[in-house]
């Protein structure tokens, strides 16, 4: 790791770069290894690789107890499960979302035939603003979908009242959230389902996975049934189903993700002061805030960058910090309603989400993790000071001819 503080210094203008390994925003934690490897050698073993074995029935257990939902139903990943949760309820026409989410969550509505309604979110909280949820019902609305992006939650309580008051389904897309709470209840247990995501990069990581939390017992079974084929016992298909099982090495993975969750969590915990800390007093610059009276896993240290009172804008910190190996990234570029197929589908739908346009081109992810220590935020932060430092000169090389 390199000491910079010139302009000369910087890898985007030919310097070597600050970092020999990149570092990244959701580098997987794993857990304690050999505790792993033993249940992976016992699942081996027992020859039980998937169809519902006890390391699914563990780690499902364990999910439902950290978000005091009584029933959780895990699956091979958390686009299928939120497919599968739209499906087992039976919406249809359109669904209301943010565009401010990844791109996963409207992909999951539409390959179910169902038309998602972009909505625009709030600009401190990030999530769904309740006022344009409602604004945004028709006659064809079967549903809303909530994120609670970063692990801060949704406005939970007027979504719900919303959708109680004009007879909508309602689901929150907590990929974020594991280990969260609003209002000092576990997030998972709120509106219909709750669908976490246990991807690589998650704070608890399955390889792949996902899983549907809810206090509907009817809904729970019909998700077990649904993710298995459609089999309600060995020879009876009774509902339209898909393959959606977690396999016992992904569900082993979990429980040893679990078990260290709290551990991983006062890192991030740890990292996201160190930035604070670190990056304090840069006019422009907001390290997003997550709210101490509520339980947090503090996944993602999100800054919110200001071109005008910055001197530089989000993209070229970004730029400059790419070259030096520290990977950082833009969350949710350009946004849902700027992809396809729903950019070509809705082009007026652009001018009708100035918030998701203007958190769009400022918000930026910075590495954390338990691959991260104070080390790599001090040097990470730096380069970020010298963006500032030196922002008028990088903006004016950057746009510039070729050196």
């Amino acid at each position: 790791m390199l000491v910079k503080s010139r302009l000369e210094d910087l890898a985007v203008f030919g310097a070597p770069p600050a970092f020999e390994e990149p570092l990244h925003v959701g580098r997987p934690n794993i857990p304690d290894r050999e505790r792993l490897l033993t249940r992976f050698n016992d699942l081996l073993d027992r020859r039980w690789l998937t169809n519902g074995g006890s390391y699914l029935e563990e780690f499902e257990g364990r999910l439902a107890e950290l978000s005091r939902a009584p029933h959780v139903v895990a699956m091979c990943n958390a686009t299928l499960a939120l497919e599968t949760t739209v499906q087992a309820l039976g919406w249809q026409g359109e669904v209301i979302m943010p565009s401010f989410t990844f791109i996963a969550t409207a992909h999951a509505v539409r390959w179910r035939g169902l038309s998602p309604v972009f909505c625009d979110v709030d600009p401190q909280t990030h999530n769904l603003d309740p006022r344009q949820v409602e604004a945004a019902i028709t006659s064809r609305t079967s549903g809303i979908i909530g994120v609670h992006v970063w692990g801060r939650p949704c406005a939970i309580e007027p979504l719900q009242q919303i959708a109680q008051r004009h007879g909508l389904g309602l689901i929150f897309d907590a990929a974020h959230a594991l280990g969260c709470t609003s209002q000092g209840r576990p997030i998972g247990g709120f509106g219909d389902a709750e669908v976490f995501s246990f991807h690589a990069t998650k704070v608890v990581n399955t390889f792949e996975g996902g899983a549907v939390a809810t206090n509907s017992r009817a809904l729970a079974e019909r998700l077990s049934q649904m993710r298995d084929f459609g089999f309600a016992e060995e020879d009876r298909v009774s509902v339209l189903g898909t393959n959606a099982k977690m396999s016992e090495i992904s569900a082993a993975m979990g429980v040893g993700g679990l078990e260290s969750l709290p551990a991983w969590c006062d890192v991030n915990r740890r990292n996201y002061l160190e930035y604070r800390s670190q990056l304090g007093g840069l006019p422009g610059l907001e390290v997003i805030p997550y709210d101490d009276a509520e339980q947090n896993n503090y996944q993602y240290v999100v800054v919110n960058v200001d071109r005008d009172q910055a001197g530089i804008s989000r993209d070229e910190v970004r730029d400059v910090l790419r070259a030096e190996n520290v990977l950082a990234r833009r969350y949710f570029f350009p946004g849902c309603h700027r992809m396809e197929p729903y950019r070509s589908e809705r082009a007026e739908s652009a001018t009708a989400l100035p918030v998701t346009e203007w958190l769009t081109e400022r918000v930026l992810a910075l590495p954390t993790g338990t691959a991260i220590g104070r080390r790599e935020i001090e040097m990470t932060s730096q380069l970020v000071r010298l963006c500032w430092q030196e922002g008028e000169a990088i903006r004016a090389r950057l746009s510039g001819p070729p050196i």
